[in-house]
């Protein structure tokens, strides 16, 4: 939970500031912060909302700070989702080919 306490100071907030919004004590986020406790996963959620961070970010287990938005297929037609499968069944390097092949396109039809 060392990313508690980053962002926690990066929002300018104190124990106790955090633990109101959280309605719990400043004793809980301090052993939250100090490794001796660990938050379930509820708390884990409602710290993320509060930071707007994903819960991987707040423990650790990835360096990508935002929440990754859910795709919806649906909002998608036949051609688009069929474009979006093929593109990311290519690897990266042919993807950024087909990234730099559609920013061409667009910039020599004005698009």
């Amino acid at each position: 939970m060392n990313r508690l306490k980053d962002l926690r100071r990066e929002m300018g907030l104190s124990q106790q500031a955090l633990a109101d919004k959280l309605n719990v004590s400043q004793q809980t986020i301090c052993k939250y912060e100090n490794n001796t406790n660990e938050p379930n996963i509820d708390m884990l959620e409602a710290m993320a909302d509060i930071f707007d961070v994903s819960v991987d970010y707040l423990i650790g287990y990835s360096s990508y700070a935002h929440k990754v938005e859910e795709v919806s297929e649906t909002a998608l037609n036949e051609d688009e989702l069929s474009f979006l499968k093929k593109y990311r069944s290519i690897n990266p390097s042919s993807r950024a080919l087909v990234q730099q092949f559609m920013d061409e396109f667009l910039r020599l039809s004005g698009e």
